[in-house]
């Protein structure tokens, strides 16, 4: 059966499922880029802020695909 995605209420305010699998990943994704700062990964990247938002991007779509189920 095809079911639709439904909105997320948050204090009376409805959300689409995107915006709330974005807010996900850009946390994740903060989360990692700290982690790879703190353990001085992060210098061997060329641009670092064009990692944090291919992992932005990534852990959206993950978390879109098995968490929220956008």
């Amino acid at each position: 059966m095809n079911q639709m995605p439904h909105d997320f209420a948050v204090g009376g305010v409805y959300m689409p499922p995107l915006m709330v699998a974005g807010f996900l990943g850009v946390l994740a994704a903060v989360a990692t880029a700290w982690l790879l700062n703190r353990c001085r990964l992060s210098k061997y990247f060329f641009y670092p802020p064009l990692v944090f938002l291919a992992l932005s991007v990534i852990y959206t779509v993950l978390i879109g695909t098995f968490v929220v189920k956008v």
